[in-house]
This record gives structure tokens, C-alpha cells and sequence, in this order.
């Protein structure tokens, strides 16, 4: 069976099979990016991850041996040090603490540094998260658009001073100056970090940005060491602002990644549907637009009811005549003929 690639109907199939089709292509590609870093990870950390279960269970064997404790109280000490682990930094639920908690459940970045134990502080979390969590995301947008416009400013100056032909901001210009000026703000954070934690500069790097990516796997967690919460509140001031202008920024630039792709999306759609309707009107040239499509049905109205035939009784002749000669019929009066068996067509006017 051959199918006319002219038909509309052939047509719109073929639309919305190749949307399918690059819905499936990305689904596709998510789940091989899913799968090639999975055996990266394997290939990088699985065989640390037995060397060091080895180690900490000839630890945990010797120290068995050597103090002669039993396994229950091997696990309560375990479970002392564990919970004794956060403490380090102070009491965690003073209002530091608690505002730094606050913070990092807008932000989503989630480190697990700090949980609520008690039901109602369970159950006030969620709320708090249900409202918290969409007002961060207009508020990190909102930051975002105002650094966009600002940038563009900036690099319309820049190109204006330098006397380019292009004077205004393009997208690519957008997502260059925000990725530089993500990039400075990691890099300063990791600078600050490094000094303050005591960590490596790639650990500190490695930090910020697993935070403004809100990934926060909660292995490196500021503000930890040493009751900086309540001995250091200017470190803290400056945490949380690395925070919550560093997020602005990054959220910034991967939307205009992201509002690229939704651009591009959406203009492959536009060509697809002015090709269908290329392609329907060389199939039909009788489909037209909606607007000319009711001024050719009103046309054809008026033109077939004036050129047709028509029978009147009107005695001004204005309506055609009432018979085939164009003679009035005598005695007759036009309601008579209204109702008499004549079939009278009137024209529309």
C-alpha cells in the first residue's frame, strides 16, 4: 500500500513520530550516561572501597583482641562516636545551627550533617520543606534573571567600547559570563574553605560544588569543627553567603543551558509544523487560515444566492420575479403566493 506523503493525515503521523522519537533519544541517552558512569565509579572506587573494608575490619579484630570487649559494646561505642561526630561543631539546634539547618533544606542541598529526632520537629521539617523549598527556587530564578540582565548590560557596553557590529547580549555571550563568574565563585569558596577547614584545596573545590549543585553528599560538611557555630558567627555569615548567591549563580547558568535546549526544541517544532502546513495546503489548496477559510464560506454564500434563480413576490421586482417571464401574477397577493406550493428562495442580503 503507498501512502501519499502529501497527506496531512501521513503528515502528522510523521510529527508526531519523530517527537516520540527524540523523547526516546533522550531517555536513551540518560540511562547509557547513567550506565557508563556507574562502571566508571565501579572501575574507580570498588576496589578502594575492599581495601579499606580490610583495614577496618583487622582494625575492629585487634581491637577485639587487645581490650577484650564484647560485640555489644563494640557497637555502643560505635554508635557514641557516630552521634558524637556533629557535636564538634556545638550544639546544632541553637539559632545558628538551626538557621544553617533552615538553609540547606531551601537550598536542597540536604548534607544529612543535622536531622530532627523528634516527631514534631519531623513533622514541621516537611512543611516547612513543602513551602521553603518552591519560594528558594522563584527567589534563586528571580537572583538569576537580574544577574542575566546585568550581564547583558555589561556585555553590551564591552561590545559597544570595543566597536562590534553585534552590540546585544546573544545566549552564548550569557552562558559564558555566568559560567565564568560560577567558576570565580567556586574557586574563591574553595580558597576560603581550604583555610578555614583545614582541608585540601581539591577537597575544598570538591565541596563547593557538590553544594551549589545542591548534590550534598555530606562527606565534607563546614562549619563542623571546632563549635564554629558559636565561636566563629563571621565564618558562618560567610558560609551561608557563598551559599545562597553561589546557588543564584550556578541556577542561573544551567537555565540558560537548559532554556538553550528548550529553544532549539521549540524551534525544530515551529519548522515541523510550517512544513506540515506547507505541505497540507500543496495537498488541498482549499485549506486556507481560519480567517480566510470564513471569507471564502461567506463568499460563496452570497455569490451562489445572487446568481441563483430566484422567485419574488415583491412587487418592486427587488427580489427577482414570480415567474419564469418575469411577470407578476395577476390576482394574486404576495402572501398568497407565500403560501400557495411555489418554493420561493429569497437572496441573502
Amino acid at each position: 500500500m503507498v501512502t501519499d506523503s502529501g497527506d496531512p493525515s501521513f503528515l502528522f503521523t510523521l510529527k508526531m513520530k519523530r517527537q516520540n522519537i527524540r523523547t526516546l533519544s533522550l531517555v536513551v541517552c540518560t540511562f547509557t550516561y547513567l550506565l557508563v558512569g556507574a562502571a566508571v565509579f565501579d572501575r574507580l572506587e570498588s576496589e578502594n572501597e575492599a581495601i579499606r573494608w580490610e583495614f577496618l575490619k583487622s582494625a575492629k579484630d585487634n581491637f577485639h583482641k587487645k581490650y577484650k570487649m564484647s560485640e555489644e559494646d563494640y557497637r555502643m561505642l560505635e554508635i557514641v562516636i557516630i552521634e558524637n561526630k556533629p557535636h564538634k561543631a556545638g550544639p546544632q539546634w541553637k539559632f545558628l545551627g538551626a538557621f544553617y539547618f533552615a538553609t540547606v533544606v531551601l537550598a536542597m542541598i540536604g548534607y544529612g550533617h543535622s536531622t530532627p529526632n523528634t516527631n514534631a520537629g519531623k513533622a514541621f521539617c516537611m512543611v516547612y520543606a513543602m513551602v521553603g523549598i518552591p519560594l528558594g527556587l522563584v527567589m534563586f530564578q528571580s537572583i538569576g534573571e537580574r544577574l542575566n540582565k546585568f550581564a547583558s548590560v555589561i556585555i553590551k557596553r564591552f561590545k559597544i567600547f570595543m566597536k562590534c557590529t553585534q552590540t546585544e547580549a546573544t545566549e552564548i555571550n550569557l552562558m559564558a559570563a555566568t559560567g565564568f563568574l560560577s567558576s570565580i565563585i567556586i574557586l574563591t569558596g574553595a580558597a576560603v574553605f581550604s583555610k578555614y577547614e583545614n582541608w585540601s584545596y581539591f577537597d575544598s573545590f570538591y565541596y563547593c560544588f557538590v553544594t551549589l549543585t545542591t548534590i550534598g553528599f555530606g562527606d565534607y560538611v563546614a562549619l563542623q569543627n571546632d563549635r564554629a557555630l558559636q565561636n566563629n558567627p563571621g565564618y558562618v555569615a560567610l558560609s551561608l553567603v557563598f551559599i545562597l548567591f553561589g546557588l543564584a549563580v550556578v541556577a542561573a547558568s544551567i537555565n540558560l543551558l537548559v532554556l538553550r535546549f528548550m529553544t532549539m526544541n521549540a524551534e525544530d517544532m515551529r519548522i515541523e509544523n510550517e512544513e506540515l502546513q506547507r505541505q497540507q495546503l500543496k495537498y488541498n489548496p482549499q485549506i486556507v487560515t481560519v480567517e480566510g477559510e470564513r471569507d471564502n464560506i461567506s463568499n460563496k454564500l452570497i455569490n451562489s444566492s445572487v446568481n441563483e434563480d430566484q422567485q419574488s413576490v415583491c412587487s418592486c421586482n427587488c427580489m427577482g420575479t414570480s415567474s419564469e417571464n418575469g411577470q407578476l401574477i395577476d390576482g394574486y397577493l404576495p402572501t398568497d403566493l407565500i403560501t400557495s406550493s411555489l418554493s420561493l428562495k429569497r437572496a441573502s442580503v
